[in-house]
């Protein structure tokens, strides 16, 4: 049996939050196993989360406030060990390059379109899980 892939999203806002979870679903491709999303709606959380480990994909809203995605992404390159692949949602196409700098693997602009997020998703999960894939 398939273990789940585990999928921490970040964001303050809950919206932004179940958008993520809605438009990826349960299974982004066929290949890979169900995920299941873990919500963070603080840095604190998201940090004791990873420090807990089994996650496998990070969600970081870009626009969260107070501490943004990007920096928290930056943050986490630097203080978790294996850090998991990041997916980054930014607010305009343009910001692309500020997410190179926060050394995330994958952007998608908010709102989300489900199809890019789910194919961007799936992308990271194939890499990071080969094994289940």
């Amino acid at each position: 049996m398939q273990r789940a892939a585990t999928v921490l999203v970040y964001s303050d806002d809950a919206n932004t939050r179940e958008q993520v979870r809605l438009a990826a679903g349960r299974r982004p491709a066929a290949d890979l196993p169900p995920v299941e999303y873990l919500e963070c709606a603080t840095l604190p959380a998201v940090l004791k989360t990873l420090e807990e480990g089994g996650v496998d994909l990070c969600v970081l809203d870009g626009e969260a406030v107070p501490v943004g995605g990007m920096g928290v992404c930056r943050q986490i390159k630097d203080e978790i060990f294996d850090c998991p692949p990041v997916l980054l949602l930014i607010g305009r196409p343009h910001d692309a390059w500020l997410a190179t700098w926060s050394r995330a693997e994958a952007a998608v602009a908010h709102p989300v379109d489900p199809a890019e997020l789910a194919a961007a998703l799936a992308s990271l999960l194939r890499k990071r899980l080969p094994s289940l894939a």
